[in-house]
């Protein structure tokens, strides 16, 4: 019959859909039927006919007797179903924004309402009303949410990117859309395509407000991820020789892997993007790569749309907005491993199967191995999805901090097979 799990703490609590009053409900239904099977079966078969019409009055009112109470029982499973339905979007979280609560900023209630459809139901689709799409999670994080809707209608947006970043990590994706218009930064010294691949983007073309540094010379001395250590840095730096000069084994040349698509790599979308670099090479070799980002500690969403490439503003735990089997190649690199339990991979894991053609390329660049066990589990996980193994590397390399310490890598290059 089916189940709902609930997650509290560690444990998950299962509420089965089928209670002991609905099995025994079942039963009666059943045994009314076999009840009604019965009378009708002794009503033909009788010999005396001078019982058959008394007999065939008194089946009859039987089994109207018995209609009647199927009907009943009919009827309140009907309603037990509807009420169990319900209990199970509030257990799940679903349906439980209480917009009657107070202190709920209006513009998030006009928002969540229902729509009624003007002309009825839609005779496509079946709808009858205009559902807002926001993160059921964002139930967790109302008074925030309230807060980021708490703005004056047709009138500056409040300058919080930051509370809208904060809620989307939270899983309060996607967040409401509001009525408001945002701030305007002016870009002075942007450079025409595809000289602004690699110019340096000036401090001004970028909003600072709510982050630490307040110039990209600042963050260039920070190490902000393990793929990001002084990124940002266009001229001076390893940035402007990643994929084109090798620094060890597990770094592949973009020449070689796109050698590997035979011709066929036009479209590409790469995960956890960086500063845009991979983006950029693709683009000198006329391939479109779009780059999924957040502004975690950064503006990597502004610095790479300054270099003219497409920025993705998307979390990991968000469903990829795109239809199935459209990209020709996906690049991941330790951005791929999003912490928790090995499902929330498998989810990340399948999503990107969905989205790349068959035959298409999966670039697995540099990820981390943090342990031996790290490293078999996304061995393991990878193997499930029989893809062919075109290029599989793992090697040490010094941590890219420069403190001398040895870290496992794994680098592949798999082709997606074609699934019938």
């Amino acid at each position: 019959m089916g189940s709902v799990s609930l997650k509290i703490g560690d444990g998950t609590a299962r509420f089965r859909r089928a209670s002991l009053c609905s099995s025994a409900v079942n039963i009666l239904m059943l045994f009314s039927v076999l009840t009604t099977n019965l009378f009708a079966l002794y009503a033909f078969t009788s010999s005396p006919k001078d019982h058959q019409n008394h007999l065939l009055l008194r089946n009859h009112k039987n089994i109207s007797l018995i209609s009647e109470q199927v009907s009943l029982i009919l009827r309140e499973i009907a309603v037990s179903q509807k009420k169990l339905a319900k209990m199970e979007k509030e257990l799940l979280g679903y349906e439980s924004l209480d917009l009657s609560r107070p202190n709920l900023a209006n513009e998030l209630k006009v928002y969540l309402q229902p729509h009624q459809l003007p002309l009825g139901k839609d005779s496509k689709t079946g709808i009858t009303e205009m559902v807002a799409s926001v993160g059921h999670s964002c139930e967790k994080s109302v008074d925030l949410l309230s807060q980021y809707m708490a703005y004056k209608v047709s009138g500056p947006c409040p300058d919080d990117w930051s509370l809208a970043q904060k809620l989307i990590l939270r899983g309060c994706e996607p967040l409401p859309r509001r009525r408001c218009f945002s701030k305007s930064v002016p870009k002075v010294g942007l450079y025409p395509f595809p000289t602004s691949l690699w110019k340096p983007v000036g401090d001004k073309n970028v909003t600072w407000s709510g982050l630490g540094c307040k110039s990209f010379e600042c963050l260039n001395n920070k190490k902000l991820s393990r793929d990001c250590v002084g990124c940002f840095d266009l001229v001076n730096g390893y940035e402007n020789q990643r994929f084109v000069k090798a620094r060890g084994k597990n770094d592949f040349l973009i020449d070689d892997v796109l050698a590997l698509g035979g011709g066929g790599i036009r479209i590409g979308f790469d995960i956890g993007g960086g500063s845009g670099t991979f983006a950029a090479r693709m683009a000198e070799r006329n391939v479109t790569v779009i780059s999924n980002t957040l502004n975690i500690d950064a503006p990597f969403s502004e610095f790479i749309a300054a270099r003219g490439l497409f920025a993705l503003f998307l979390s990991l735990d968000h469903r990829f907005p795109f239809y199935g089997n459209v990209f020709d190649l996906v690049h991941a690199s330790s951005g791929l491993d999003i912490g928790g339990r090995p499902e929330k991979l498998e989810f990340l894991m399948f999503d990107i199967d969905r989205i790349l053609r068959a035959g298409g390329l999966f670039w697995l660049d540099n990820f981390y191995c943090a342990n031996e066990e790290k490293k078999t589990e996304l061995t393991r996980l990878i193997e499930r999805f029989g893809y062919k193994k075109l290029k599989w590397v793992v090697g040490e390399k010094a941590d890219a901090a420069g403190s001398g310490k040895l870290e496992v890598y794994l680098s592949a290059v798999l082709q997606k097979p074609v699934r019938v």
